[in-house]
């Protein structure tokens, strides 16, 4: 890791690289508006990737809260907490917040009916890049994107991503000291997974040089 990178920052890397995986691959550029679905450690990192990359405006739903707060302190200018609201409903918002129809979605919940609002938000020609992973089959409007020749992407992993994911940390293109975390002691692990599934927090470290 360069100099000025911590071994903090170093640990959110490899999150980060599947965010820049994602964006390569959404073609995501600059002046571009852009969705992301799924407020999360990838969703929130697609947010602030898009925005490093020169996306002109970004919204972005969960079902949390708390999680779309922080998104909105971290970059994104839009959050949409979807919880009880139909595909069709949450497209409609989003065109609202957006003004229209965005270029680009990246959905990173993994649900079907986040897929669907994807599909049914993107502008016609628009790319939608699956990052999530839900279940093994899923029920879309897959007539909607044919006909309005909306791309469906899929995304695994990454792929020769490290260099860039360190060096827009580096040069402070994306800032992680906003993303919350919490951190534990080895002996403390328990605590540690508990806490990290109450989804209060982006990140859970856990320390073992003690």
């Amino acid at each position: 890791l360069p100099a000025n990178v911590s071994y903090e920052e170093g640990a959110l890397i490899e999150p980060l690289s599947v965010a820049v995986f994602a964006c390569r691959r959404s073609g995501v550029q600059m002046g571009q508006r852009v969705l992301v679905q799924g407020a999360g450690p990838i969703g929130t990192l697609c947010m602030m990737t898009a925005r490093a990359l020169g996306a002109a405006e970004v919204v972005i739903t969960d079902l949390n809260q708390n999680r779309l707060d922080l998104a909105m302190k971290l970059g994104a200018q839009h959050a949409i907490c979807v919880k009880g609201k139909s595909p069709a409903q949450v497209k409609e918002e989003i065109i609202k917040s957006l003004g229209t129809e965005p270029d680009v979605s990246m959905e990173c919940s993994g649900a079907q009916s986040s897929i669907e609002s994807a599909i049914l938000s993107t502008r016609s020609g628009g790319v939608v890049v699956l990052v999530g992973l839900g279940e093994d089959r899923a029920e879309l409007p897959i007539v909607e994107a044919a006909l309005r020749e909306v791309d469906i992407r899929g995304v695994f992993r990454y792929a020769n991503c490290y260099p860039t994911a360190i060096n827009l940390v580096a040069s402070r293109r994306i800032d992680l000291s906003g993303i919350t975390r919490a951190h534990y002691q080895l002996k403390d692990a328990v605590e540690a997974f508990q806490r990290a599934q109450k989804g209060d927090v982006i990140k859970v470290f856990i320390h073992c040089d003690s």
